[in-house]
């Protein structure tokens, strides 16, 4: 079996981020810092561990900041430099050729949408997605582990975390196979189920490795859950045709998309400095006293 590098990575950040209103009313909401480091930044230095080349965004309108973040900044970076410091992945990633690439979502049609949007620039070759608000703990990251999975088994490959029974209706859940240590074969996907009528508890936590295949099944497909193009409906058409895994993250996995699940990202993430971390602790072991 021959198996394709995975070298190309989708960013979908065209979102609105109206649960963060009115902090992303002129802000996106991947510019929302984690400590001292925008979420985007979080995802894109995981693509980066990973072997990812080229880095692709798909944005929407009033994402002028992001761009900002990734582009040049001559005295701010000239004056780091002449510190003997640098700003690491915002540097690393402007000498990968061809990237970063930007490209538009017109309309807000879901994430199957803003996937499809990246066709011409992913090509006919495997890519990975990752969604910035999922904000992923854990050394080697996420993506890493995936990679090193996917150069075993090939196919499609998404991320999988358990969640309680109650809490199934919110995600894109898997209907499991077989199960091989972290692995675990795809029969079905389901985008969202009712509560009770779930396959399993393992939901799909913002990160993919898939076929250029799904491109195509996106090319046409009709809108699903919540009147959008969902990403879940196209990849469930690749089962039985491609192979097709979950794989079961070693880490903390934070959503940053809820208010709460942001929260807990920055206390745990500070709390984990060794700069930060004792006067934070400090301050939280007071309050909660």
């Amino acid at each position: 079996m021959t198996i394709t590098r995975v070298r190309k990575a989708v960013f979908p950040v065209a979102g609105l981020g109206t649960r963060f209103l009115p902090a992303t009313k002129a802000m996106p909401k991947e510019m929302l810092t984690v400590v001292d480091k925008p979420l985007i930044q979080y995802a894109v230095e995981e693509a980066l561990e990973a072997g990812i080349e080229q880095i692709i965004f798909v944005t929407g309108r009033g994402k002028g900041a992001l761009e900002d973040h990734f582009d040049i900044s001559y005295e701010l970076e000239d004056t780091m430099r002449s510190r003997g410091k640098s700003l690491s992945a915002i540097e690393v990633i402007r000498q990968k050729p061809g990237s970063p690439v930007y490209v538009r979502q017109q309309r807000p049609l879901g994430l199957g949408h803003a996937v499809w949007c990246a066709r011409d620039i992913v090509g006919d070759e495997p890519f990975a997605v990752l969604l910035p608000d999922e904000l992923m703990v854990g050394k080697p990251g996420f993506l890493a582990q995936m990679v090193e999975a996917y150069n075993q088994v090939g196919g499609n490959i998404v991320g999988a975390l358990e969640v309680a029974d109650d809490e199934t209706d919110k995600y894109g859940i898997i209907s499991p196979g077989a199960i091989d240590g972290r692995l675990t074969e795809v029969k079905a996907l389901v985008e969202k189920p009712k509560l009770g009528s779930a396959p399993s508890n393992l939901m799909i936590p913002g990160r993919y490795i898939l076929q250029p295949a799904v491109m195509r099944i996106l090319e046409n497909q009709e809108k699903g859950a919540g009147g959008e193009i969902q990403l879940t409906d196209a990849m469930a058409q690749l089962i039985g045709n491609q192979p097709f895994h979950g794989f079961t993250f070693d880490g903390q996995r934070f959503d940053c998309g809820d208010k709460a699940g942001y929260i807990q990202a920055n206390l745990a993430l500070a709390l984990a400095r060794e700069d930060i971390g004792p006067a934070v602790e400090r301050f939280a072991r007071g309050l909660l006293n």
